[in-house]
């Protein structure tokens, strides 16, 4: 993430070997099934679970509808890690290393698929967090995808909340929004009952709390050892506010924002986002808003730098930057047109977007 940013390969090169050793370790560990369960795992830790069924009357669901299996867990981040390593090597031009894990990638995903995968895209831990790993590290076939992501979006109406713990939740809002879900990521970050992100607030809260019920709905709050009231974890839905409300996300090709990304999902519940981050070549900014089923969105390109600008419009002739059509604008490129989105190219400068929107 920091070379992401950053375009420093510095640190890949000072971490290089442990994060080979690492995946090294996983892979002596899961032996020729290419399954990682050694050890003792915390798995999706603090995840909701059937106790709370029983304790805050909630609906009896029959089953405990959270807990994903910890060798299901670890074979995901055992494939994810190893992808990691082989993008770094890739980077760092280690040319034996590129071959070996070239190699091992399809060895794990196959064994993932074997063990945890039907033939109809059903996951053997039937879970949210299951469900977000494997699609957001890549292990459901593109066949399979919109089955996968079907499961993981009715789990989210049948339940009406997150079910995730620390390793679903930073991924599931940007799992069902990149999946065809925006509404139902919106839901859940909407959401005020327990367990949401903003039944805390209710509660008073102005930091983000360890656990979701860090103070319970009768007031008292949970056991006085494990209840931290400053905790990252469930924070981390950060990410996806700035990437993907306001709609400000890197490209992890071109490193440092040479080539970045705006496109905001866009919600009823909200008129505007905005979103600047300083970057190594400038401010980059995303601002947009809704007015009488018009968006206006802002954007600013630093110098040097290349952006992807993509949002709803109804028609493409109404697509205007300042007060000029976008297809009679030089310096940007209509890269797509569909029904409901335009995709353009822009590079360096001060962008005034229009677009009429359902």
């Amino acid at each position: 993430t920091i070379y992401q940013v950053y375009g420093d390969i510095r640190i890949l090169e000072n971490q290089y070997n442990s994060m080979k050793a690492w995946v090294e370790y996983m892979r002596n560990h899961s032996g020729d099934s290419y399954i990682f369960g050694y050890g003792f795992h915390f798995g999706d830790w603090l995840s909701f679970s059937e106790y709370y069924s029983y304790n805050y009357n909630a609906p009896d669901y029959g089953y405990a509808g959270a807990h994903t299996d910890k060798d299901l867990i670890a074979t995901a981040y055992f494939y994810h890690s190893a992808d990691i390593l082989s993008k770094t090597a890739t980077i760092l031009n280690k040319k034996e290393d590129i071959k070996k894990y070239e190699l091992l990638l399809p060895k794990i995903k196959a064994a993932f698929h074997k063990e945890f995968l039907t033939e109809t895209g059903r996951l053997t831990s039937n879970t949210q967090t299951a469900y977000v790993l494997a699609l957001s590290f890549g292990l459901i076939p593109d066949n399979l995808k919109q089955n996968a992501a079907m499961r993981l979006a009715n789990d989210v109406k049948h339940f009406g909340h997150i079910t995730t713990g620390f390793l679903g939740t930073p991924l599931i809002c940007e799992a069902l929004a990149e999946n065809g879900y925006p509404d139902l990521a919106y839901k859940l970050l909407f959401n005020q009952k327990y367990p949401s992100w903003l039944y805390p607030v209710t509660k008073g809260a102005t930091t983000i709390w360890e656990r979701w019920d860090g103070i319970k709905p009768d007031g008292s709050f949970q056991a006085a050892g494990m209840n931290s009231f400053n905790h990252y974890a469930f924070g981390a839905v950060g990410n996806w506010l700035y990437t993907k409300v306001a709609g400000l996300s890197l490209d992890p090709l071109n490193p440092g924002y040479k080539k970045f990304r705006i496109k905001p999902f866009l919600s009823e519940k909200l008129t505007y986002a905005k979103s600047e981050y300083q970057s190594i070549y400038g401010i980059i900014k995303s601002h947009w808003q809704i007015n009488n089923n018009e968006l206006l969105l802002d954007v600013i390109v630093p110098p040097n730098t290349t952006a992807t600008i993509e949002f709803p419009a109804n028609d493409l002739d109404t697509v205007v930057e300042g007060d000029v059509q976008v297809t009679k604008k030089d310096e940007i490129k209509v890269m797509e047109y569909t029904e409901n989105k335009i995709v353009l190219e822009a590079g360096s400068g001060i962008y005034h977007f229009k677009s009429q929107i359902n």
